[in-house]
């Protein structure tokens, strides 16, 4: 659960063996621990309960091999070089070109097909073609060579097969696929993979070529996403390309679909992205925020927190607080649960520019703090999931009942986990939200999650002390609450 996301969003993909789902991992058991599956099987529990059954995050995908989607991509490919009766790999940069959307090279190549090509590289503007020439010098390294050792693409501009060699060769192990071009200075034509292949002088750099190939059409695909995953050479198909949470069924990577980052509902993705940065940037202004103690505002004994939920209690004088603003939490029981929301200063824009960038800081730590406690919060209520599985094992073992009449417990973590994960990414969400009623809506249904998840994490720490009807009540009324607030905020 780190603020940095970039790593989500790396090249893993780039030297991945296509074959390698050709060897199957044997499928493991799940760590019993691990709580990363907790959108796992707790929908439909908490829909059982009567809760509305529309989820917001609902969306359709499917996993596809090497082979499934390099197959989907030729079928397409072979389709549209029929219609337009261009050769295959022509056909490839026109669909890179329009990010595979075959209606639109259809309608385009209707109205004007010299100028389609023209947009797509293939073809130079009338104005720049090249006449042919006569001489038999290469444009690079200057030397006469025979008239069948030059070659050039359609702008006629010709070089020496052995620099053609020795350009695509140097690209090709640059990682370049699509992206080579023409030498000629200022000509931005693409070389199609029928001219590149016969210049590569080795099988391995071959190999590399198609990779790469595949690689950037699967990602110039509007409707795929290779996983993010450290060497997973799966492919994420949809219909309709959203920010929606995808998850790989071979490394269970999980991650948004639209950025290849870690999955970060309500935020959309330009948001998340500038979030990260400046928390990157700022982390050394943060730091003496993150410490794990605070006094009780009572007694001003240290208190360590050792567990997610927000509601404390001190062990010393039984004073109950909120552990973010350190207030009474008898004044968090209200509907509206104030601490989550920042209070500007209207009066800001008069004041000097210094007393502007002290409230700009006030606020970013004001949203930072939130963000990196549902987040430490997250970690600790991984432990308390842990000792849930470990209670039940124990319970099972000692003929206290089956897993399924203790698998509440479980269910009740993993749902408390989802809820404060959404909770995590609203505070981005609200540090950039312009000031106004919508915000105001947000601010209220983000107080009103933030409660119930708190009520859900205090039970389920103490679920020994609260029948299942009690737990699972709470855990409809926080589900709802967090779909409430995606259904009206994500995407918007």
């Amino acid at each position: 659960m780190s603020v940095d996301m970039n790593s989500q969003g790396s090249d893993s993909n780039e030297d991945y063996d296509p074959n390698c789902e050709e060897e199957e991992d044997e499928e493991e058991d799940d760590d019993p621990g691990d709580i990363e599956d907790y959108y796992e099987g707790v929908a439909n529990d908490v829909e059982q309960q009567g809760a509305d059954s529309f989820d917001p995050e609902e969306y359709l995908f499917t996993c596809l091999t090497y082979r499934e989607s390099e197959s989907a991509l030729n079928e397409q490919m072979a389709s549209l070089a029929a219609l337009i009766k261009v050769s295959h790999s022509v056909a490839k940069l026109l669909l890179v070109h329009v990010h595979w959307q075959v209606s639109e090279i259809l309608e385009r190549h209707k109205l004007n097909s010299a100028q389609l090509l023209v947009d797509a590289r293939v073809q130079p503007l009338a104005s720049k073609h090249v006449l042919a020439h006569s001489s038999h010098h290469c444009a690079v390294c200057m030397q006469f060579v025979r008239k069948e050792n030059l070659l050039s693409l359609a702008c006629q501009h010709h070089f020496c097969r052995s620099c053609w060699e020795q350009h695509c060769t140097v690209l090709v192990k640059d990682g370049v696929g699509v992206g080579i071009s023409c030498m000629a200075q200022e000509c931005l034509l693409r070389t199609p993979e029928d001219f590149v292949f016969p210049l590569l002088p080795n099988e391995e750099l071959k190999d590399k070529y198609k990779r790469y190939l595949f690689r950037d059409y699967v990602e110039s695909h509007y409707q795929l996403q290779l996983c993010p995953g450290a060497d997973c050479p799966m492919v994420i198909q949809v219909q309709e390309p959203k920010a929606r949470r995808v998850q790989c069924n071979r490394c269970s990577e999980v991650f948004c679909f639209r950025c290849r980052q870690m999955y970060h509902a309500p935020t959309d993705c330009a948001t998340i992205r500038k979030w990260l940065t400046k928390c990157a940037d700022d982390s050394e202004t943060a730091n003496y925020i993150s410490a794990h103690t605070k006094d009780c505002p009572k007694c001003n004994i240290c208190i360590e927190k050792n567990g997610g939920c927000n509601h404390m209690q001190c062990s010393k004088c039984k004073h109950d607080f909120c552990w973010m603003c350190l207030g009474d939490w008898k004044t968090h029981g209200s509907e509206y649960y104030e601490c989550s929301r920042y209070k500007e200063n209207p009066d800001i824009v008069n004041q000097s520019q210094q007393a502007q960038a002290r409230e700009a800081l006030k606020k970013y730590l004001f949203y930072f703090e939130r963000w990196e406690n549902h987040n430490k919060s997250l970690q600790l209520e991984a432990q308390t999931y842990q000792q849930i599985q470990e209670k039940i094992q124990e319970r099972v073992m000692n003929n206290l009942g089956t897993w399924i009449d203790w698998q509440y417990l479980q269910n009740a973590a993993k749902l408390l986990a989802k809820c404060r994960y959404t909770l995590q990414y609203t505070y981005p969400y609200a540090y950039y939200m312009e000031s106004g009623p919508r915000k105001k809506l947000f601010e209220y249904q983000q107080a009103q999650l933030e409660a119930e998840i708190e009520n859900l994490s205090w039970k389920v720490e103490r679920a020994d002390s609260y029948d299942r009807g009690d737990l699972e009540n709470q855990m409809h009324i926080a589900e709802q609450r967090r779909r409430t607030l995606l259904k009206d905020f994500h995407d918007t």
